[in-house]
């Protein structure tokens, strides 16, 4: 069987209350790429927070975790020991 697969974007901040603040933006209908752009800290921040498919078990496993059992293109907050992520996964399979 092949290994399960996920694509998403995220946006990378160190505070919770700037990760909820986001997630309030975008339930506004704010630009997922123009605001990590504007805020992430991770370097794919610049791509959007494009992280693109990865395969289950290759992030850190809270975020492994949000990307495999979390609903589909809902932004998410995730605490992770990189900081908060804002995370919309975009599929799966």
């Amino acid at each position: 069987m092949a290994p399960r697969t996920a694509a998403a974007l995220h946006i990378l901040v160190k505070h919770k209350e700037q990760a909820e603040d986001i997630i309030k933006q975008l339930n506004n209908g704010g630009k997922f790429h123009m605001l990590a752009k504007k805020h992430s800290t991770c370097p794919s921040g610049k791509n959007g927070g494009d992280l693109g498919e990865f395969r289950q078990g290759q992030m850190v496993p809270q975020f492994d975790k949000a990307c495999f059992t979390g609903e589909i293109l809902v932004p998410q907050l995730v605490k992770t020991k990189f900081g908060w992520h804002v995370v919309k996964v975009l599929y799966r399979t």
